[in-house]
């Protein structure tokens, strides 16, 4: 897929640049929005509406991205464009400079700027969670950050929108399997956002040692590496699982207890243990994660308990899937009320979070390593959703 295959309308208002990624569904490109003369990611949602579950995907990521509008840590949606074939559509984002992934792979940052990373990525899932929005696609491709190792959350053709007090059934969980957790690898389809924050304890393990946590190459092993740190579950866990595949895949597998990653600081291995708990019921919350000690020099003044945030209710009942022209008629008619098919909202203060100070800290080698050569080198097409 080239240049060639992106609608003239769009080439008439976006320069397009560079390509930032690729995948099954589609492709990024980094653009120049002509008007404003601003540098912006450019996202191709190929066949969006092509069948009822792809519609329904490519309205939850713009209905959730909409919603969550003005927080520092989540990408930014400023325009929504149509396709002239009525299949795909264009999403207009805010343009970072690279993601995480090759980041972590080139080994150039320092402590600090690790901390300030999870710091940011876990902010951002407090306030998915507070607004009652379960990502599920948590892995390094999709934080994306600035020099300045200011961070992003994006990609949210995977989220969904969660009851706040008990799990929920899904049919469907597809993200990259060495960020599953371990109830997902068991098979179980009602879960939590807990979910979100194994992923995290997953990225931040591969922050602090370099290289992924959980590598498992099929299903069991990467049960047998989970279990290598979470320990094996007890009897009442396993039961508790409510998964018909539990008890069979577990049987067999080596009993121990658990094994502590070796990370250096005592306060990073207590986030770490936090994140990484076989049980999501005993996992920590992002809220409560950003009061550890290992995040005390993040912000100057704790804001104490967040404030209550309202919950996120899609205009289209997100528990049915409806045919592909009802998702794309309300996408379309709502770019129609925002004239000129712009999708653009105020920049509300968040509330919810405590917004950490000193929240530009540059790091000088990351800097450098983004201007260069090598950046290019090592950044690998990044999976969309």
């Amino acid at each position: 897929m080239g240049w060639d295959d992106v609608d003239r309308y769009v080439l008439s208002r976006y320069d397009l640049i560079e390509c930032l990624g690729r995948g099954a569904y589609g492709i990024v490109w980094k653009a120049v929005d002509k008007s404003k003369q601003e540098e912006v990611a450019l996202k191709k949602i190929c066949g969006a509406f092509q069948s009822p579950t792809d519609a329904q995907r490519t309205f939850r990521e713009i209905a959730f991205l909409q919603e969550l509008a003005g927080h520092d840590n989540v990408i930014y949606l400023t325009n929504v464009v149509r396709a002239a074939n009525d299949l795909d559509i264009y999403l207009v984002t805010d343009c970072m400079e690279a993601d995480l992934r090759p980041v972590i792979n080139a080994n150039i940052l320092a402590e600090v700027h690790k901390r300030w990373i999870v710091y940011q990525v876990l902010r951002a899932l407090g306030h998915l969670h507070a607004r009652r929005i379960m990502h599920r696609d948590m892995k390094p491709s999709n934080i994306i950050l600035n020099k300045d190792c200011s961070v992003k959350l994006c990609d949210f053709g995977l989220a969904r929108s969660v009851d706040a007090h008990e799990a929920t059934a899904f049919t469907d969980y597809v993200a990259t399997r060495w960020y599953r957790a371990p109830e997902i690898v068991l098979g179980v389809s009602r879960y939590t956002v807990g979910v979100d924050i194994w992923g995290a304890g997953c990225i931040f393990g591969e922050l602090l040692l370099g290289t992924p946590v959980f590598p498992g190459l099929s299903t069991m092993e990467q049960l047998c590496l989970i279990l290598a740190v979470t320990g094996y579950p007890e009897a009442h866990e396993i039961d508790a699982l409510d998964s018909r595949f539990a008890a069979s895949m577990l049987d067999g597998l080596p009993r121990g207890p658990p094994a502590l990653l070796q990370v250096g600081s005592p306060d990073a291995a207590d986030v770490l243990r936090g994140c990484l708990t076989f049980m999501a019921s005993r996992r920590v919350t992002a809220l409560r994660a950003l009061q550890y000690p290992y995040f005390s020099d993040c912000f100057e003044d704790d804001d104490g308990e967040p404030v209550a945030l309202e919950p996120v209710v899609l205009p289209l009942d997100d528990s049915t899937t409806l045919p592909s022209h009802v998702y794309r008629d309300r996408i379309y008619r709502q770019m129609l009320r925002n004239r000129r098919e712009l999708c653009c909202f105020p920049d509300v203060p968040v509330v919810g979070c405590p917004l950490p100070s000193g929240r530009h800290k540059s790091h000088s080698q990351l800097s450098n390593w983004l201007c260069s050569e090598s950046a290019v080198a090592r950044s690998e097409p990044t999976e969309l959703c």
